[in-house]
């Protein structure tokens, strides 16, 4: 599986409607509105780089109101869930 976060410039009067639409795309786990200098986060996890070649550029940056967007792919995950769940087991 892929990671990748998604940073989306949207059309100010059509961020709630490009959110939930978003959200709804699938291999889209998460949509976040901001403050800062992009107005949408996206989150989403996919089978492959293929899956988010396909992703970005063919669903997320058509949605009506997107005017740019920036993706940076996960290499590794890092949070304190995961590091008391490796505890909680014994490791």
């Amino acid at each position: 599986m892929v990671t990748a976060i998604v940073l989306i410039d949207v059309d100010p009067d059509l961020i709630t409607q490009a959110a939930q639409t978003i959200a709804d795309l699938p291999g889209v786990d998460q949509v976040y509105s901001c403050a800062g200098d992009v107005d949408l986060v996206a989150v989403t996890t996919v089978a492959d780089h293929e899956a988010i070649a396909d992703l970005v550029p063919n669903h997320i940056s058509k949605v009506p109101g997107v005017q740019r967007t920036v993706t940076h792919i996960a290499f590794r995950s890092y949070s304190r869930r995961d590091t008391e769940d490796a505890f909680s087991i014994g490791m």
